[in-house]
């Protein structure tokens, strides 16, 4: 999937089945879902998981759980806007 075709999916009311779950907890962030993209990947424990959960996180404005999160995924803070970072995660999930 390219990022042209992602952004597309985004007027569905659901996201395909095709989604991975970091991609599907994308989706959710793009539409607004902040606690439904949260939901999907709290409890996941792999680096890509970790990477998204410090974005969320970042995005609620909870600095300190961000940086656990990113500490966790073995990267260091994203310095850039939201809509950099959440391109740049969008971006490395989809290779």
């Amino acid at each position: 999937m390219e990022v042209k075709e992602f952004s597309e999916s985004l007027r569905n009311s659901q996201p395909g089945p095709e989604l991975s779950t970091h991609l599907q907890a994308l989706w959710y962030d793009a539409k607004g879902d902040w606690e439904k993209s949260h939901e999907l990947i709290q409890d996941l424990s792999d680096p890509g998981s970790a990477r998204i959960h410090a974005y969320l996180h970042r995005k609620e404005g909870d600095e300190g759980n961000a940086f656990y999160w990113y500490r966790r995924a073995g990267v260091q803070p994203f310095n850039g806007s939201l809509q950099e970072e959440w391109d740049s995660i969008l971006r490395e999930f989809l290779g």
